[in-house]
């Protein structure tokens, strides 16, 4: 059992909280059961793994650990004082797991571009909900959060395990968005979100709702879509706007496809 928070092993997990050793080492941090149920189910491996005696003696927990191939830095059993030192959140629940960062590769469907979600809870959320309504690819854009920030990991649920993100510049996000109707989210106007025809190759852009999308944004975009508001409402924020806009689009595919009739 590790005991010690000097341990180095200890000292490696906890240097994963910051963004400049998490790119360095190319790998970041998930806790608790459920996410790790998630990284099994997908079949991907861990490279380290802190468990206490406590979580172990759930079923949940055993069964996890039967499922768990070594590591290629081990699977340590660790006191509750440095699972606290080591976990992110106020109380974990007894499991945290050193992950390889993911290139998944994309799939059909609707590219969805991220401008400038600061918000890691927004973030989260987000790509909660991309995976949920069968985006094909998520692009973050210069001046988004950090994907790997435990608290947008905490709030996309396993979405980082079958979804692929990545972020890049601006002239990738073009090369990627070629050949598509680019329809960029704004609150000022546009066509309405549910008189845009999704069923065709369509990129949508979605900025933070305190600044809005950024002058390159702007300038990529091809159209405006909007989400009408009833009462003094102004706007919903980036991540239910966000929600709103691609649930129609996965609404319109299923139609399109025979899956769900009008």
């Amino acid at each position: 059992m590790i005991t010690s928070v000097q341990n180095d092993k200890v000292k490696y997990v906890r240097s994963l909280a910051r963004r400049r050793i998490r790119q360095r080492e190319g790998r970041f941090v998930i806790e608790g059961t459920r996410l790790l149920d998630e990284l099994v189910g997908a079949g991907i491996e861990p490279a380290l793994v802190f468990y206490t005696e406590a979580w172990a003696e759930h079923p949940a927990g055993q069964r996890l650990l039967d499922l768990i191939r070594t590591p290629v830095e081990g699977i340590w059993l660790v006191s509750e004082t440095v699972m606290s030192a080591s976990a992110d959140t106020r109380t974990p629940q007894g499991v945290l797991a050193a992950v390889p960062f993911l290139d998944l590769a994309p799939k059909p469907g609707l590219l969805l571009i991220l401008d400038g979600i600061r918000d890691p809870g927004n973030l989260g959320t987000i790509l909660r909900s991309a995976e949920s309504a069968g985006v094909g690819e998520v692009l973050l854009a210069p001046g988004t959060v950090d994907l790997y920030n435990p608290k947008v990991v905490r709030g996309a649920m396993g979405a980082h395990f079958r979804l692929s993100v990545r972020s890049c510049d601006w002239g990738a996000v073009e090369e990627r968005a070629r050949g598509r109707t680019i329809w960029l989210a704004d609150v000022a106007g546009g066509t309405v979100y549910d008189a845009v025809n999704w069923t065709v190759p369509s990129a949508l852009i979605v900025g933070a709702e305190a600044s809005g999308a950024g002058q390159e944004a702007g300038r990529v975009a091809t159209d405006r879509v909007s989400i009408p508001m009833a009462g003094g409402a102004e706007s919903l924020n980036a991540a239910m706007a966000a929600t709103v806009i691609l649930f129609e689009a996965a609404r319109q595919r299923r139609v399109s496809s025979g899956k769900e009739v009008l």
